[in-house]
């Protein structure tokens, strides 16, 4: 019986073992199909770009096929050369891709897409931007002349709200919302709020503070300013800015944009990267009216834009010549260089490109690049705050511009395909 008894425990003992190792076969074979099509998703572009009167051939390299939706009858094979003829006139369609000719993969847009050239500027640029509405960066507690603690707007506004009118009264600045309330004597008030692109009406009544002071508990804001670099301008004299979007800094929201304008700056110091430290450019901005160089139309997680005035017009193209732009199947890894200016005028930097990543989410660091060019690396230690828009050039193509920093190693950083700067 007692053998019987340790047969059977070993048995189950082997039973269970082989199940574990069944589950984590299982578990690691599901990893790797899991991480095989995230890699094949990241490597195939969302869109693909062609201008428009010529042909382009790709070689994605991945076992995957996919159907133009012109020509559902033809199977186009990614895993070798593909060559895509596009007419004279913008247009656009779509492939379907299946991995392995099975499994969907990814729609991909092919849009047909005008030959452009662009200025690229690399200037700095100062930058003023108001809401649309007022920002409500956070909700707190006060505490009132008897020590009671008050919160009239915790549950009734969020960080990320935008009051956009009172008492059916629109609404400027945040200045015009607290003269309301410390004049309103305590009365409830109805505003107006747009949150996540939905308007809904909240009512908050103000309390009076220790200082007998009407107050409604909230953090607003109704403007921003920096400083960052212009990267192109076009024929229409329209420029694009940043390559990325202006976000608060407290909700790291990208800010609906009320009206913007820049403003010509110059850099009087510059700050170093150094590991965990990211540098920083200082320029100096008089916010008057004869400063003013443009105007600020739009605000999008690929730039700003807007129109620039004459005066920047003639100061930012003179002497440089408008090049074409290069699209994401044309751009490669190695050698290319930065237009930045440091100590002055604008000047190219060597930068190597060191690896692309079009199918990644993110637009804003598609691009990974590293500076080598020693006197930049001299003058910044790399990539600094305020070059973000710093337009890339490679082989005499406008690339795109520079957007971030690694903030453990400041010679890396990211940029953004000039590509989707355009597709804003």
């Amino acid at each position: 019986m007692k053998t019987e008894k340790i047969k059977h425990t070993a048995l189950s003992r082997r039973i269970k073992y082989l199940l574990f190792l069944y589950v984590f076969l299982g578990f690691a074979i599901g990893l790797f199909c899991w991480a095989t099509y995230a890699y094949y998703q990241s490597t195939v572009p969302s869109t693909i770009s062609i201008k428009a009167g010529t042909s382009e051939e790709f070689n994605l390299r991945i076992p995957a096929s996919g159907v133009l939706s012109t020509d559902s009858e033809t199977v186009l094979a990614l895993n070798q050369p593909l060559t895509i003829v596009a007419g004279d006139t913008t247009s656009s369609y779509q492939m379907r891709l299946k991995l392995f000719g099975i499994v969907p993969l990814k729609e991909v847009d092919i849009q047909v897409i005008e030959n452009t050239t662009l200025t690229p500027v690399g200037r700095p640029i100062g930058i003023y931007v108001r809401t649309q509405g007022v920002l409500v960066v956070d909700t707190g507690s006060f505490e009132g002349a008897g020590g009671d603690k008050y919160a009239p707007s915790e549950y009734k506004l969020q960080a990320g709200d935008y009051l956009t009118a009172m008492d059916g009264v629109g609404i400027s600045d945040k200045k015009q919302i607290r003269e309301y309330v410390e004049n309103g004597n305590g009365a409830e008030i109805i505003f107006q709020v747009s949150r996540k692109d939905e308007l809904i009406q909240v009512k908050i009544k103000p309390e009076l503070d220790a200082d007998n002071v009407y107050k409604m508990g909230a953090w607003l804001r109704d403007s921003a300013q920096g400083i960052g670099t212009m990267t192109y301008i076009d024929s229409q004299n329209q420029f694009g800015a940043l390559g990325h979007g202006i976000n608060d800094m407290d909700t790291g929201e990208l800010l609906k944009l009320g009206s913007g304008l820049l403003y010509h700056t110059e850099i009087v110091a510059v700050k170093r990267g150094e590991r965990g430290n990211p540098g920083e450019l200082t320029g100096v901005i008089e916010y008057k009216p004869d400063q003013v160089s443009g105007v600020i139309v739009d605000n999008t997680i690929q730039g700003i834009y807007g129109v620039a005035n004459a005066e920047m017009l003639s100061e930012y193209t003179a002497g440089r010549e408008a090049l074409p732009i290069a699209l994401k199947q044309e751009v490669t890894t190695g050698p290319a260089q930065i237009l930045c200016a440091i100590d002055g005028e604008p000047k190219y930097y060597d930068v190597e490109i060191t690896k692309l990543t079009p199918g990644k989410d993110a637009v804003n660091r598609q691009i990974s690049l590293e500076v080598t060019d020693t006197e930049l690396l001299s003058l910044t230690g790399g990539i600094v705050q305020g070059m973000s828009g710093a337009p890339i050039v490679q082989d005499g193509r406008f690339v795109g511009a520079v957007t971030h920093v690694l903030v453990q190693d400041s010679t890396k950083g990211y940029g953004i395909f000039i590509e989707d700067m355009l597709g804003h």
